[in-house]
């Protein structure tokens, strides 16, 4: 900044009487009718800072604006400081006003506002200036990262007053940081925030940004987007068929394998065993014709890639083909009448009611096997139950028919007409030749 000696010898002489107004006030009350008051002043390097000292109540006391150096700027309106970037903006009565353009760092410091009453009255403006940071400096690994393995990342903002602070996001999910905070020999500030993390599948091709925030500064950032290879994932699905696998029908299957990279082949094999000889494997699909109960068993499907290998899991269980029962052309027997109508009513419910089989099988091993009951054996016990109920009907009307007879009683003639009961028996001896035959029936 410029010096004074230059300014004119009122102005001095002035400055003198203002002096000695000090040390006479010293020692005496403040003066409670007026204040002086002012603020403080944040600016970034460059931009400009207005000082405002305001009075309330003035007594058309003077007001003056002193530099951290005690050297004056204004003087009311008037400016012995030979600093061209001090502009009075406001002069008045309650005000003195002044900017200060292209602010660099050698302007910080507190500014003092004096107003000359008795005893003299002070003020202070501290000007902060602020020095933003340089551009935020990501570095990270260049090459493709490998699922599971952990990585580093460091954001550096540098050259900051204050010193900056950093903050990190992957995605839209916030993850801290270790900062560390150096000054340097041009009492500025670098900021270094250290990332350490494990990487995953679900990070491929997702931004890591390192965002700085400053007084100085908005929407400050840095970004480094990942690249992760990660094992295949490997899923079996069903072509056919949709339902149960019976006897007889064919099976097809197809492994679909995903990965980075992307996995060149794919295996079949059977856990435990070997895949049946006429299967065809082509490719990605297992194709069996003709199946029976001999191919159950877990089948699987291998995929692997540089980074390692997955596999996933099919159950097959093979059912029974499904029989249908003929419809007889006469009714011979009432046993079979009955036994026609249960299966006839089952065969019209089984085309009229949804079908309550799997829409597919579960690739998954253990998970999803069919558990469903055939209906044609539910059918041969209720027929085999009504059939023994009508034998036991028969059997019972037969006994009961054997059962049925006839007997005779033979009762002594006269015996009415006995004066005793002696006299009736010996009557009746012998005179079994004349008595009525008397039948009775026993069901």
């Amino acid at each position: 900044m410029a010096n004074t000696g230059s300014g004119s010898l009122a102005t001095i002489l002035f400055l003198f009487v203002f002096q000695a107004a000090l040390l006479k006030g010293a020692a005496q009350e403040p003066v409670v009718s007026q204040n002086l008051v002012t603020d403080n002043v944040s600016v970034v390097e460059g931009d400009m800072a207005i000082i405002s000292c305001r009075v309330k109540n003035n007594d058309d006391s003077v007001i003056q604006l002193l530099n951290p150096n005690r050297q004056t700027i204004y003087f009311r309106d008037m400016r012995p400081l030979k600093d061209a970037r001090f502009q009075l903006v406001n002069f008045s009565d309650n005000e003195l006003r002044v900017s200060l353009s292209n602010v660099s760092l050698s302007d910080e410091g507190r500014y003092v506002c004096q107003l000359y009453t008795d005893p003299p009255q002070e003020a202070y403006a501290d000007i902060t200036v602020l020095i933003p940071p340089g551009n935020p400096i990501i570095e990270g690994p260049d090459e493709v990262l490998s699922e599971g393995n952990m990585t580093e990342m460091t954001c550096t903002a540098m050259s900051s007053k204050p010193p900056a602070t950093i903050k990190w996001l992957k995605g839209d999910k916030e993850i801290p940081g270790k900062p560390k905070v150096e000054l340097t020999y041009d009492k500025m500030y670098t900021v270094t925030s250290k990332l350490t993390f494990t990487v995953n599948k679900e990070d491929d091709g997702v931004p890591v940004v390192c965002i700085v925030d400053h007084p100085a500064v908005k929407d400050f950032q840095a970004q480094k987007y990942l690249e992760v290879q990660y094992k295949p994932e490997v899923r079996i699905v069903v072509e056919f068929p949709q339902g149960l696998t019976r006897e007889g029908e064919n099976l097809e299957l197809t492994c679909q394998a995903k990965g980075k990279p992307q996995p060149q082949r794919v295996n079949w094999m059977k856990v435990d065993d070997d895949v049946p000889s006429h299967a065809v494997i082509t490719g990605s699909d297992l194709y069996i014709e003709n199946l029976n109960k001999s191919y159950n068993g877990t089948y699987r499907c291998v995929a692997s890639n540089a980074v390692g290998e997955s596999y996933d899991d099919y159950i097959l269980y093979v059912y029974d083909a499904p029989t249908t029962t003929p419809k007889p052309t006469t009714a011979t027997t009432t046993t079979t009448t009955i036994i026609t109508t249960i299966i006839s009513n089952r065969e019209a419910n089984e085309d009229t009611a949804p079908s309550t089989e799997p829409a597919a099988h579960d690739s998954r091993a253990g998970e999803g096997a069919p558990r469903t009951v055939d209906h044609a054996v539910i059918g041969g016990v209720v027929a085999v139950v009504v059939f023994a109920m009508l034998c036991l009907l028969i059997v019972l009307g037969r006994y009961f028919a054997r059962h049925k007879g006839t007997y005779f009683t033979h009762e002594a003639k006269g015996a009415d007409d006995a004066a005793d009961a002696d006299t009736a028996i010996i009557n009746a001896e012998g005179g079994h030749t004349n008595s009525d035959e008397k039948k009775e029936y026993y069901i």
